[in-house]
């Protein structure tokens, strides 16, 4: 699949492709999509989410496993697509986290730049890489696995 030929993936899509929901929910917009160039989505940081609340009262910071977890909602999204997943109750699970850095803070007003791709790419376990981003302040990198199964 080409990023020309891409469906356009506004929430109700997002909705339709992954079983998360507020406040677990960590992608909001996919810019493009492409198999061989991997997943370019957005996750607009807002001051209102959940765990503001405790991370840190005072000087609010994303935490680390968040950015991962929306690298993998991202992820997930990609693999759908491009195993033609939609629809037929698989889901995409976290198998391991390889390589996890963090570079930069994440705080509320930001957009988060998630990109992903393929580094292994089978009917039932995948690797990916991953890359969030601020503009160009890297904030987290990561390698992790996941496994294609049933609901």
């Amino acid at each position: 699949m080409s990023e020309e030929t891409a469906p356009a993936y506004d929430t109700a899509k997002i909705l339709a492709a992954l079983p998360h929901r507020y406040p677990m929910l960590l992608v909001d917009r996919v810019v493009s999509i492409s198999e061989e160039e991997g997943i370019h989505a957005v996750k607009a940081v807002s001051f209102n989410e959940d765990f503001f609340q405790g991370h840190f009262p005072g000087r609010p910071i994303m935490p680390g496993v968040l950015q991962i977890e929306a690298l993998a909602q991202a992820a997930g999204i990609l693999a759908i697509e491009s195993l033609g997943l939609a629809g037929t109750g698989k889901l995409v699970y976290f198998m391991a986290i390889e390589e996890a850095k963090f570079r930069n803070p994440v705080t509320p007003g930001h957009l988060l730049d998630l990109r992903a791709g393929f580094v292994q790419k089978r009917a039932r376990v995948c690797k990916f890489w991953g890359k969030a981003s601020i503009g160009d302040k890297v904030t987290c990198e990561v390698n992790f696995t996941a496994m294609i199964a049933d609901a």
